[in-house]
C-alpha cells in the first residue's frame, strides 16, 4: 500500500511540475489594446503638419523572447489596435515610424512597448505610441 501511495505522489508531483508554467502567447483570456498617433511633418521634420489617428496602421506583437513578430493587426479608423486571447507573461507591442532624425538609412524605425500580463482576465491598455508621417 505504501509503495502504490509512493508511486502516486511523485507522479502528481512531475505533473503539477511540469504543467503549471505556460510560456506567454495565445490560448489565454486576456487582452492588450492601445492607440497609434500619427504626428505629421514635412518631408525635413522642420513643420508639423498635423496629429491624428493611426489610422489603418499595422501593429506587430511579439510573444516572451521569440526573435520575431507572432502577430499583426492593423489599427482601425480611430488608430485603436488590440490583440486578445493572451495568457499571461510579458509582451512586446510594436509599430513602424518615419524616422524623424534622418539618420536611419532604412527612414523607419520601430515605437516599442513592452507589457505584462500578470492575471487572467486582465486587459492592459498601452500607452499612446506616436509615430511620424
Amino acid at each position: 500500500m505504501n509503495k502504490t501511495l509512493y508511486v502516486l505522489v511523485v507522479f502528481l508531483l512531475i505533473t503539477t511540475l511540469f504543467s503549471c508554467s505556460k510560456e506567454a502567447g495565445d490560448g489565454g483570456n486576456s487582452t492588450i489594446y492601445g492607440k497609434i498617433v500619427t504626428y505629421d511633418y514635412n518631408a525635413e521634420f522642420t513643420q508639423l503638419k498635423g496629429i491624428y489617428p493611426g489610422a489603418d496602421e499595422d501593429v506587430y506583437i511579439i510573444y516572451g523572447d521569440d526573435h520575431s513578430y507572432t502577430q499583426r493587426v492593423r489599427s482601425n479608423y480611430e488608430g485603436i489596435y488590440e490583440f486578445k486571447y493572451l495568457r499571461t507573461g510579458e509582451y512586446t507591442v510594436y509599430v513602424y515610424s518615419k524616422d524623424s532624425t534622418l539618420l536611419m538609412p532604412s527612414g523607419i524605425y520601430p515605437v516599442l512597448s513592452k507589457v505584462i500580463i500578470e492575471h487572467n482576465k486582465q486587459s492592459v491598455e498601452v500607452e499612446d505610441m506616436k509615430i511620424f508621417r
